[in-house]
């Protein structure tokens, strides 16, 4: 039987709260579709690097007279995406240590920094204001690192123990089962059980 579907088989059996611990959010089961090798934290986190990159050419191309500022892209791509694959790989190693769960990142606060660190570094090559360096590249690159740190790399630990047949979730407590808590809501209302129970069965 491929990998695959033996993964798939094992993620299926188990419970849901277990499963949305393994798979989390859609970005990060996005990820989870991918072989682990390929999801490794460090390939997420040098693809965030990447996806910087990209958002850099407009700002690097426009915003510089000078002629080799492809050039100077190009070194400038190759440091982001080194500096957040090493972020990755450390990351992978400090949850080996501390066997931490994954955790919700706060999404508030960093999908937004991309965008602002974009358009901060923006205005800054086209010398409407001087920002310094060190704002717009820490809120570039903060919010990859601190999702694969925070959410992806711990999940990938739980998805490597999965594949291995180990179970992640020994000594982890348990959430109370679903259907316990929805007849607790409707308050032995059998109409709305029966609507819980189908749903659930879907």
């Amino acid at each position: 039987m491929p990998t695959n579907e033996t993964w798939s088989s094992k993620v299926e059996a188990l419970a849901p709260h277990e499963q949305e611990t393994l798979l989390g959010t859609s970005l990060s089961r996005r990820f989870s579709r991918l072989p682990l090798w390929l999801s490794h934290p460090a390939n997420i986190g040098g693809f965030y690097g990447f996806l910087v990159a990209l958002a850099l050419i407009l700002p690097y191309a426009y915003g510089d007279d000078s002629e080799v500022w492809g050039v100077q892209w190009l070194y400038h791509t190759s440091l982001l995406i080194i500096a957040c694959a090493a972020s990755g790989f450390v990351s992978v190693m400090l949850i080996s240590f501390s066997k931490r769960y994954p955790v919700a990142p706060p999404r508030q606060i960093l999908y937004p920094m991309p965008f602002l660190g974009l358009g901060l570094l923006t205005i800054d090559r086209v010398d409407m204001v001087s920002i310094p360096s060190v704002l717009i590249w820490a809120l570039l690159l903060l919010p990859g690192p601190m999702y694969v740190h925070l959410s992806w790399a711990p999940r990938w630990r739980l998805l490597c123990m999965i594949e291995d047949g180990k179970d992640p979730f020994i000594g982890l407590e348990t959430k109370p089962e679903e259907a316990v808590e929805a007849e607790e809501m409707v308050d032995g209302d059998t109409e709305m059980l029966e609507v819980v129970d189908a749903f659930e069965s879907e």
